[in-house]
C-alpha cells in the first residue's frame, strides 16, 4: 500500500493492511466524479513502436537498492523495461532477466524494470491527476500510479506527504487501493481505502484518477468515488497535502506487502499506460446556487459587509445571487467569500459573506451526482435550515443527510 521514497524507510506492510477501510465496486460508489477543470498537462504516448519516453515530460529513478520495501527488481533507464508501443501507449515492463549483471541490495538482481517521475519536469498544487491503465497480473507483481511532495529533498520523507492514486499486489487481482501518507500516518499508519471490483482490473484498462483542492482528496476508479480523506481524518496530524507534487508510475516485483514472485509468477508482465492527464480545478463564471424549492443562495440586501447573512430567496439574476467557484476552493460572490462564521464546525454554523482570507472556513467542493456542497474543514454540508424553502432562510452548515435541504444545482 504505502509508496515510499523506497531507500528511506522499512515499512510494516501487513500491519497497513489493517489500516484500509474497505469498499467494494461500482454499486457502492458514493457518485460520478465531476467534470474537471481545463487540461494543463497531458502525455497520450505517441510514437514509434519501441520509442523512448518524451525526456522533456519524464525521468527514471534507477537502481536495485529495495527502495525501502525490500523489492527485487532493478529499476533501468532502458527501452527493455519502459517503451512506446506505437499504438499511442507507454508499456512498462518488469522482466525475470539480468542483461548487464546489475547488483542489487541482496546479490546479483533477478529482475528488471522500470519507475518513471516527472520530479525534474512538472510538479503541481492541485486539480485532477488521472490516468488511464492496463495494469499487470501475478503474485509479487505491484504496480502503481502516485504522488511525492516535490520538498522532500529538503523535509524528508513522510513530511513531504505522499498521495498513492492507485497500487495493486498481484494477490489481489480485484482490487485496487488508495492512500495518503504523512507525519504521525505513514508505513503502517497510512490512510486508505480499497476499491474491488467483479473480475480482475488485469483484464482491462481502468482510469485511476484523484481531485486534490484545499483540504481535500477525492478518490475515484473508472469514474466512481470511492473515499475521500480531509483534515479531519488524521486525527489531529498535520495535513502536507498544500504544495506541489510530482507525479511517479512504476512496476516492482516483491517486497514485503506484495510478498515474492512463486511458480504461479509468469514474466514478462507489463503496465499499460495510455494516458496520464492533469486537469486543473474547474472555474466558472458568476451563476446561480439553486436549491430547496428552487431558491436562490442569496447575500442578504446585497450587501458586501463581512458577516452578511447567505440566505434563500426567490431567484431574481442580481450579483447578490451571482456565485463563482474558484481554484483554491472559494465561492464568491460581490466580491467576498462564502464563510463558516468563525469556523465554526458543529451542526448549525451559519454561513456568511466574509473578506477572502483562504482559510477552511472558506473552502467548499460541489459533487454533480448527489447535489451536495461540503465545508471539507468540518465535512458538513451546506444547508437550508430547517428544511425550509422561505425566503430568508438562513443558509448553514450541518451533517450530511441527502436531504432535499442540501441538494443544490450550480447554473
Amino acid at each position: 500500500m504505502d509508496r515510499t521514497p523506497r531507500s528511506r524507510l522499512l515499512l510494516a506492510f501487513a500491519a497497513a493492511i489493517a489500516m484500509l477501510i474497505p469498499m467494494t465496486g461500482p454499486a457502492q460508489a458514493a457518485h460520478a466524479a465531476p467534470p474537471p477543470g481545463p487540461l494543463v498537462w497531458s502525455d497520450e504516448f505517441n510514437g514509434p513502436s519501441g520509442g523512448a519516453v518524451d525526456p522533456s515530460k519524464w525521468r527514471f529513478d534507477i537502481g536495485g537498492s529495495g527502495w525501502g520495501n525490500n523489492e527485487q527488481q532493478y529499476y533501468t533507464g532502458s527501452t527493455r523495461n519502459a517503451a512506446l508501443d506505437g499504438s499511442g501507449n507507454l508499456v512498462i515492463t518488469a522482466r525475470r532477466e539480468n542483461p548487464a549483471n546489475y547488483q542489487c541490495h541482496y546479490g546479483t538482481c533477478q529482475y528488471t524494470s522500470a519507475r518513471l517521475l516527472t520530479a525534474a519536469t512538472f510538479t503541481r498544487a492541485y486539480g485532477r491527476f488521472e490516468a488511464r491503465l492496463k495494469i499487470p497480473r501475478g503474485q509479487g507483481i505491484w504496480p502503481a500510479f502516485w504522488m511525492l511532495g516535490d520538498d522532500i529533498g529538503s523535509v524528508g520523507w513522510p513530511n513531504s506527504g505522499e498521495i498513492d492514486i492507485m497500487e495493486n499486489i498481484g494477490r489481489e487481482p480485484s482490487t485496487v487501493h488508495g492512500t495518503i501518507h504523512g507525519p504521525g500516518y505513514s508505513g503502517a499508519g497510512g490512510i486508505g481505502a480499497a476499491y474491488s471490483i467483479n473480475g480482475a482490473f488485469a483484464d482491462a484498462f481502468h482510469t485511476f484518477a484523484v481531485d486534490w483542492s484545499p483540504n481535500l482528496i477525492v478518490w475515484y476508479v473508472d469514474g466512481n468515488e470511492y473515499q475521500r480523506r480531509t483534515p479531519a481524518a488524521l486525527g489531529g496530524n498535520r495535513w502536507v497535502f498544500d504544495h506541489p507534487f510530482f507525479m511517479i508510475t512504476n512496476v516492482a516485483v516483491g517486497g514485503h506487502w506484495p510478498g515474492y514472485p512463486d511458480a504461479t509468477t509468469t514474466f514478462p508482465q507489463t503496465l499499460t499506460v495510455d494516458y496520464v492527464r492533469v486537469y486543473a480545478p474547474p472555474t466558472g463564471g458568476g451563476g446561480q446556487i439553486t436549491g430547496i424549492g428552487g431558491k436562490c443562495a442569496d447575500v442578504a440586501g446585497a450587501s458586501p459587509a463581512n458577516g452578511t447573512a447567505v440566505q434563500l430567496w426567490d431567484c431574481n439574476g442580481s450579483g447578490a445571487q451571482s456565485w463563482t467557484w474558484n481554484g483554491d476552493g472559494s465561492v464568491r460572490a460581490l466580491g467576498t467569500c462564502m464563510d463558516v462564521t468563525a469556523a465554526g464546525t458543529a451542526n448549525g454554523t451559519k454561513v456568511q459573506l466574509y473578506e477572502c482570507n483562504g482559510t477552511g472556513a472558506q473552502r467548499w467542493t460541489f459533487t454533480s451526482g448527489t447535489g451536495q456542497i461540503v465545508n471539507p474543514q468540518s465535512g458538513k454540508c451546506l444547508d437550508a435550515t430547517g428544511a425550509s424553502s422561505a425566503n430568508g432562510t438562513r443558509l448553514q452548515i450541518w451533517d450530511c443527510t441527502g436531504g432535499a435541504n442540501q441538494r443544490w444545482n450550480r447554473t
